[in-house]
């Protein structure tokens, strides 16, 4: 493939038209096209967690994925998970908890943990802690990121 492809995507519920050139991330598209700088890049390798998303409701790595892949999917950033108005109660329980420092996982680990309640509404501490496993974090020490997720589990919302 060269030049530029013509993709359609839902981004947060918007409908997005763009033309992109094949080798741009996903992460790319969504921080310099669309100034969703909600999405977060650090190793740029998959490994870090910081540019997690949901593609059709799954966490995926937007670093790893070209915008090209997502033609015609539904892309969900940490931007798309609050409403209109405020926190969602998942963001709320972050902050309660203090489940963030200098902030820079907190996307990927919101983004994260919409996705396990949305699985798994009820999970355990063990099963929490598994599954933000592969997104990094260097302030905290997870303990108030696992508490605020359970928190929120406690209230069945996200």
């Amino acid at each position: 493939m060269t030049g530029p492809v013509a993709i359609v995507v839902l981004v947060n519920g918007a409908r997005v038209e763009a033309s992109v050139e094949p080798r741009l991330t996903l992460a790319d598209f969504l921080r310099t096209r669309l100034r969703l700088t909600g999405t977060h890049l650090g190793c740029e390798h998959g490994i870090c967690g910081a540019c997690t998303i949901l593609l059709d409701g799954q966490a995926a790595r937007a670093c790893l994925l070209l915008a090209v892949q997502c033609d015609g999917h539904r892309v969900t950033t940490v931007e798309g998970l609050s409403p209109p108005t405020g926190l969602s109660k998942l963001q709320a329980c972050f902050r309660r908890h203090h489940a963030l420092q200098c902030g820079f996982c907190t996307p990927g680990m919101v983004v994260t943990a919409h996705a396990l309640l949305a699985e798994s509404p009820h999970p355990t501490r063990a099963q929490i802690e598994d599954a933000i496993s592969g997104n990094l974090c260097r302030c905290t020490g997870y303990i108030p990121i696992v508490d605020a997720i359970a928190d929120a589990a406690r209230d069945g919302t996200r």
